[in-house]
């Protein structure tokens, strides 16, 4: 009976992630304890009763909400998010509708929209990024004029960011003005782009100069749905010139499932890659096992960030792969990641009353600023740097950025590829490539 009632989830296997099949296959399966008169009952409540969060990709449609609205309203979805950006729409459907909707000609891939969390677990000089804010011709390289996407639990407006939150969204509680209940988010930030104002200098940012557009996907538990998160890729995307966005931070993300050629946030993401945005993913926090880089971080085309450990010291002699950091392949047998940045205890802005400030007093640094660990830090560092090079060169593409990232990286040593990447980034090194040198420190 079981194998002839599922016999549309074998026939359309090629349009179900493997996530979604398994939590539909469990709607048709017995139910423990209960006698088998009821047993046939108590399967049709679960069909029809039990809800899947979902997000269904049509074919042959070119990212039009209309089109997007008039496919959904035939097979009668209740959409919660368009999704243009991957010709889908996030809606919530129950097993029986699952069916209804694979079947349908015009659907290509139904995926389960799964839980996306924030990757949490002396850091700009250690990348040669300090060197570039002053130059011996009196020009400083600082992220000027460049906004950095920080697609997170949203950002607190701490000092060390005033005057430079060029916009904020809130995809979550449709709140207008800036605000971060967790915490983590304004964290980020501050590793990218927090200027030291109450430290006097202390702890900054990357690239100190740099605007900031924060676009919250995330609750205040740090934790949020994939569709959200592509939504808020489709706005970065749809609104980079006006706020002039040139990277995309991404500290956050989830185990993958498959293949970046078939994960929607990897469509997503690469699709604002093409558009001319550097985007950096968080690589993950569940080292030192291999094989369990995150995704977005799984794509080829963004820059994956692994962490390090500088043990608050400039030189990197003693410097380490931190043991969080995940590690590659991916699950395509990709190297990944790209490359290491600063993330272990990691100094940077405080939020006042967040979760994360209620829940880690002990990381308290003073009243201003925390210390968190994770390649959540590490990530914006990169992003930072990132920066510095889009304002060094802002005719360059996120192709040229990426290579020379990775191109004049630091190896820490004999941690094969698939463990540090590239190595260490360099900030002086890469710009130097792209800044007559004359500019340049010696």
């Amino acid at each position: 009976m079981l194998f002839h009632q599922v016999k549309w989830l074998r026939v359309q296997r090629g349009k179900l992630c493997p996530v979604l099949k398994k939590r539909v296959l469990a709607d048709y399966k017995p139910v423990k304890y209960v006698p088998c008169f009821l047993q046939g009952l108590l399967k049709k409540v679960k069909r029809n009763w039990r809800k899947h969060p979902v997000i269904v990709q049509f074919d042959g449609v070119q990212g039009n909400s209309g089109e997007l609205s008039l496919l959904s309203s035939v097979l009668r979805l209740r959409v919660k998010r368009h999704l243009g950006i991957i010709n889908a729409v996030a809606a919530e459907l129950n097993s029986q509708q699952v069916e209804q909707v694979v079947k349908h000609p015009s659907v290509v891939r139904v995926w389960y929209d799964r839980e996306v969390r924030a990757l949490l677990n002396v850091a700009s000089p250690t990348v040669g990024a300090s060197d570039l804010w002053q130059l011996p011709n009196g020009r400083g390289i600082t992220g000027d004029g460049v906004s950095i996407a920080v697609i997170d639990t949203g950002i607190y407006p701490h000092e060390d960011l005033q005057g430079r939150i060029k916009y904020f969204k809130d995809f979550v509680q449709n709140k207008t003005e800036p605000y971060d209940d967790n915490g983590h988010g304004t964290h980020v930030a501050g590793c990218a782009a927090g200027d030291g104002s109450r430290s006097e200098g202390q702890f900054c940012g990357a690239a100190p100069g740099a605007g900031l557009v924060g676009l919250k996907v995330l609750d205040k538990y740090g934790s949020g749905s994939l569709s959200t998160v592509i939504e808020a890729v489709q706005w970065c995307r749809d609104n980079k010139d006006e706020f002039n966005i040139r990277v995309a931070n991404l500290s956050l993300g989830s185990a993958a499932a498959q293949s970046y050629k078939e994960d929607p946030l990897c469509m997503a993401v690469e699709e604002l890659w093409r558009a001319g945005v550097v985007v950096c993913a968080a690589a993950g926090n569940d080292g030192p096992t291999e094989k369990t880089i995150n995704t977005p971080g799984i794509d080829p085309l963004v820059i994956t960030v692994g962490a390090s450990n500088d043990f608050n010291t400039v030189e990197i002699r003693d410097d380490e792969v931190a043991e969080f950091s995940s590690q590659g392949p991916t699950i395509d047998e990709l190297i990944k990641p790209d490359l290491l940045t600063p993330g272990e205890n990691i100094i940077s802005l405080r939020v006042p009353g967040s979760l994360l400030d209620k829940k880690n007093n002990s990381s308290r640094y003073n009243n201003y600023y925390t210390v968190l660990s994770g390649t959540s830090m590490a990530t914006p560092i990169c992003s930072g740097v990132a920066a510095l090079l889009w304002e060094a060169e802002p005719d360059a593409t996120p192709d040229l950025v990426k290579e020379k990232l990775v191109s004049t990286c630091r190896s820490l040593g004999d941690y094969p590829p698939n463990v540090q990447g590239a190595g260490l980034v360099d900030a002086n090194e890469a710009v130097k490539l792209l800044l007559p040198t004359q500019y340049l420190p010696s």
